[in-house]
């Protein structure tokens, strides 16, 4: 398979702009300034078939489409990199190992909707990722790719970057907007979108890294390329992380509608030490966990993996053998988002640390059968019933842990004890 997302990152000094330039960089940029209108990439990009990469799927050219052409407010292109999703660390690569590739991708997506300044909010964390992003940014200044008159073609493009403070919630769209903005991550009630309604009122486009990461090979290969790989409602490639109890983590590019249990025992080599197979995320820690004996047909795609009663969300692949307790593991997840609830909305606020205390209770042996159709109770009530996705995420993989293990969870509570050895 060629490599659309990772074709530069074993290269020698792939974050450098010479080296970048050297393999095609920037080509993809002047042919959108010099040959393109705006009008003319979006429909590029739709006819791509690409989808958002950051969990939710949706069409990349139709999210550009919604931004009015006609608005006399400012429009802003805000690339998020701001990855919080346990298990996810693509973005991660994409910005240290190929950051030209990224700002190359926004100035596109900016471009494609007349928009003159552009974001990169990154985590907070990732401070090693915001130094190389840093420097990236000024070769590319330097070097007449951003600024003003970017290749002589009239346009001009700001392209600021911006660290978060470390809060999981900055990484939903509109939270990350009110951060952005000053204010608390807290995110806003949708309608009105980002499209029209965004950064500081006014139109704005947020997409991921790598969503963006993808428009340089877009348009320089030619839409129809892409869309030539992948399934018929999920086109092209995807990155996926990979880890856990698996002999060969790490990002892997994989073109949509791999067969799953292929990619987990041929290309990342399979359960190591003998071990057995028993649950996989398939898309981060906030995706409904699937038994070994379900990913039999599943395919690597949004389609798929939805009929599999799971999503693909970030392409966070979280393995886990035989010797994992499922207990531990759900609480462990319950915890992480209890903390990371940003308090807004009461179902989520009180669900997310009622759920987390309950796992807590069951695990430390002080648990009673009750209180598996307990947590199932709360976490129908916060499923959908909250302003973001993040009470989703949160319910979600706790309902499935209990449905899927539910024995095990039974036998734990039974013997005040793990049963896992």
């Amino acid at each position: 398979m060629e490599k659309v997302l990772l074709r530069n990152i074993e290269a020698k000094d792939s974050h450098t702009l010479a080296v970048y330039e050297s393999r095609g960089g920037y080509r993809a940029l002047k042919k959108a300034l010099t040959e393109m209108t705006p009008e003319q990439v979006i429909e590029e990009v739709k006819a791509s078939g690409l989808r958002g990469r950051g969990g939710a799927g949706f069409p990349t050219g139709m999210k550009w489409g919604f931004v009015p052409k006609d608005s006399p407010k400012p429009k802003y292109v805000v690339c998020n990199a701001d990855e919080s999703e346990p298990g996810t660390f693509k973005d991660r690569l994409l910005i240290e190992k190929d950051p030209h590739g990224i700002i190359e991708g926004t100035a596109i997506a900016a471009y494609a909707i007349n928009s003159h300044t552009a974001f990169i909010y990154i985590r907070g964390e990732l401070s090693f990722g915001s130094k190389v992003l840093k420097k990236a940014i000024e070769e590319a200044t330097q070097a007449g790719y951003l600024g003003k008159n970017i290749l002589g073609s009239g346009y001009d493009l700001d392209l600021i970057l911006h660290r978060g403070a470390g809060a999981y919630i900055c990484g939903e769209e509109t939270g990350l907007l009110s951060s952005l903005e000053g204010g608390r991550g807290w995110p806003k009630v949708k309608p009105p979108f980002p499209a029209t309604h965004g950064l500081f009122g006014c139109p704005t486009v947020v997409n991921n890294v790598e969503t963006l990461a993808a428009l340089p090979w877009i348009l320089d290969q030619g839409a129809a390329r892409y869309a030539a790989m992948g399934t018929e409602k999920s086109k092209g490639t995807k990155l996926f992380s990979v880890s856990g109890h698996i002999r060969k983590p790490g990002v892997y590019e994989v073109e949509m509608g791999y067969p799953f249990k292929r990619f987990l025992e041929e290309d990342c080599g399979g359960v190591p030490g003998g071990k057995k197979l028993k649950g996989v995320i398939p898309g981060g820690a906030s995706m409904p966990v699937l038994r070994a004996d379900e990913i039999d047909g599943v395919r690597m795609d949004y389609e798929s993996m939805q009929a599999a009663g799971t999503l693909l969300g970030s392409g966070g692949v979280i393995v886990m053998d035989d010797s994992t307790c499922m207990v531990k593991a759900a609480w462990n997840i319950a915890r992480f988002f209890a903390h990371e609830s940003c308090g807004q909305c009461t179902p989520c606020r009180e669900g997310c640390h009622w759920m987390e205390k309950i796992f807590s209770r069951i695990e430390r042996g002080a648990g009673g059968k009750e209180d598996l159709d307990l947590i199932l109770s709360v976490s129908g009530n916060i499923m959908g019933h909250t302003i973001c996705p993040f009470g989703d995420a949160a319910a979600m993989p706790a309902a499935a842990f209990i449905k899927k293990y539910r024995q095990e969870f039974e036998e734990h509570i039974a013997q005040k004890s793990c049963v896992v050895t």
